[in-house]
């Protein structure tokens, strides 16, 4: 039984790093969990002090945000260039698009920046995934969703106690509604342990595991057009390549779909911390 290549790095697992194929005695090379995995390339993972792929790509997609608005305002025009007109398109966008229409313009102002920042930052991110060389989708690593998960959920319930008082924010927290007589009691726990517990824990699952489960699906059929280029396999092989270009048209979507969805809950929420409670 011939087994199948492995690369000098075992959790960098990509089509053409293996030259197995089918009908030559080996496995299929399926994706899992060392796909998502990758070595330091600087320090040692042991010590948890290091520097890996995806903080590389964190720090590329800041700094290509950052120029691409500094390249875009630095010197800005009545009549825009092409950079400053997509710049403000993209701005106006999230700016009338979410903030305005969910938050308000008089209270929803001050939060643009953040949400602009939050949106252009997670699709950067998203759309590593279907860039040559990189392919990885930052946030399919959960630790980054949940760190931005964690700012807008401190900026949620800070934002809460300020307008409330304490009193107040409890009241928010758990749907206090005196109306709803002996299961209110029931009520307010749930929506207590929903808004507290569960909510943060699902805006940030909600990015990672869609874009997870799309890079899995981009990896999976990508191996499989390469594990099928061997015999009569290579008519499968071309329908999945069919497949690669479909799901990485797909992934364009979804990428820009999530970062959108991803903040415009969290204007919903800063809605809800803002708005009086009846």
């Amino acid at each position: 039984m011939k087994e199948p290549a492995v690369s000098a790095d075992p959790t960098q697992v990509l089509a053409f790093e293996t030259d197995c194929h089918i009908f030559d005695g080996c496995g299929f090379p399926a994706p899992g969990l060392h796909s998502f995995l990758f070595e330091p390339l600087v320090g040692d993972a042991d010590s948890n002090v290091y520097f890996n792929k995806t903080m590389l790509l964190a720090l590329l997609g800041s700094v290509i945000i950052i120029g691409f608005f500094w390249a875009a305002f630095r010197k800005p025009k009545v009549v825009p260039g092409k950079l400053q007109m997509v710049a403000e398109t993209g701005y106006d966008f999230i700016r009338r698009g979410v903030v305005y229409e969910t938050i308000g313009k008089k209270e929803g102002e001050k939060y643009v920046p953040l949400v602009v920042s939050l949106f252009f930052f997670i699709w950067m991110m998203n759309l590593w995934s279907i860039v040559p060389v990189a392919q990885f989708p930052v946030t399919s690593i959960i630790s980054y969703p949940a760190v931005l998960a964690i700012i807008v959920y401190i900026l949620w319930v800070s934002l809460t106690f300020k307008r409330h008082g304490f009193v107040g924010a409890f009241k928010n927290f758990t749907g206090y509604d005196k109306s709803l007589g002996a299961v209110l009691p029931l009520s307010m726990t749930i929506e207590f342990f929903s808004n507290l517990l569960v909510r943060p824990f699902t805006h940030a699952v909600r990015l990672f595991a869609n874009m997870f489960a799309g890079h899995t699906l981009l990896l999976l059929f990508t191996i499989a057009s390469w594990y099928l280029l061997n015999g009569i396999g290579i008519a499968y092989a071309g329908v999945s390549f069919i497949m690669v270009i479909v799901m990485t048209a797909f992934e364009l979507f979804i990428q820009a779909l999530q970062a959108y969805v991803f903040v415009l809950l969290t204007c919903t929420f800063i809605q809800g911390a803002l708005a009086e409670h009846h």
